[in-house]
């Protein structure tokens, strides 16, 4: 099995894999900013206590997520915090949890309106190829909004550790209970692992790629006529 840098290189082109390595990084560290954002405002300031309301990639992801990252390209964050201390007993945790994905949601709707955008008002007229800053600035914003549609749809599984479980544990204090049992919390990262490695090279990627260009080109189509 081959490196999935090198297989990144060899089949889309430096700028792909460029632009994968910064998106993967920059959305893991803005959706932990924002558990951490959001954990403040419920009153909780474990986040900054601890050092974690930083830019530096390597605090959100820490060693053993980089290495995952550098063996397979996909990576997860942590954001530690309190939830004793919010000021929504019941429904904090939802609320610092669904900030994550919001981030991610946020980010989606940036790069893919940007990038329908700049391709409607760029565009060179028929039969003439695109420049070359344009496509690298499509392939940049559109590897950015897809990466993105796949963190937001994968958060938001409701299997511990991941956002959507602390979101739906806020509706029921039984469900709270189970996901809260040490067996229930490596179940999930031992399915999140399998999920990363295995579902997210077939339909997943495919389905979220196919949703990230239609968007993109309706916005395009609204700009360019």
């Amino acid at each position: 099995m081959s490196w999935w840098v090198s297989d990144v290189y060899h089949a889309q082109g430096p700028i792909y894999l460029v632009s994968w390595i910064f998106w993967v990084l920059l959305s893991i560290t803005l959706h932990e900013l924002a558990h951490g954002w959001a954990a403040m405002w419920e009153g909780d300031t474990t986040p900054r206590d601890t050092g974690h309301m930083t830019a530096n990639p390597y605090v959100h992801m820490g060693p053993i997520s980089m290495v995952i990252f550098a063996i397979i390209g996909f990576a997860f964050g942590l954001m530690p915090v309190n939830p004793s201390r919010f000021r929504h007993h019941r429904w904090g945790e939802a609320i610092v949890a669904l900030a994550g994905p919001a981030m991610n949601l946020a980010l989606i709707l940036v790069c893919l309106t940007a990038l329908g955008l700049i391709t409607g008002l760029a565009a060179p007229p028929a039969g003439s190829p695109d420049p070359d800053w344009l496509v690298s600035v499509a392939t940049f914003l559109l590897v950015g909004g897809w990466i993105n549609i796949v963190l937001f749809l994968l958060n938001l599984i409701p299997v511990p550790p991941l956002d959507g479980s602390r979101i739906l544990a806020a509706f029921s204090w039984k469900l709270r209970e189970v996901y809260m049992q040490p067996q229930a919390q490596m179940a999930g990262l031992v399915l999140f692992m399998i999920i990363i490695y295995a579902g997210l090279a077939d339909g997943v990627l495919d389905g979220t790629m196919r949703v990230a260009l239609a968007y993109s080109s309706f916005i395009q189509g609204l700009v360019g006529g």
